[in-house]
């Protein structure tokens, strides 16, 4: 279970270094999101046949940082049209 939440730590990390500007999260929030990603990707992995859901393997690893990013635009978007209302 450590490792899993470190590995979700990473890979939102990893999503923020691959997402060009500033992203207005903290570090929670990067760890939430990169667990997320971490879930969809073990699932998109395991959906193919590679691996278990919590198995670490680099599809997994690789659908795991895109979903990260995806959430992460999402997130910061929806936050900042609020900050702006």
């Amino acid at each position: 279970m450590i490792g899993f939440i470190v590995f979700g730590l990473v890979v939102g990390a990893l999503a923020r270094l691959v997402l060009p500007g500033r992203q207005h999260l903290g570090l929670i929030a990067t760890l939430l999101i990169g667990l997320v990603g971490s879930v969809i990707g073990g699932v998109v992995a395991n959906a193919l046949g590679t691996g278990d859901i919590f198995e670490l393997n680099v599809l997994g690893s690789v659908v795991a940082v895109i979903s990260a990013a995806v959430l992460i635009t999402v997130i910061d978007r929806g936050a900042a049209s609020a900050r702006t209302q």
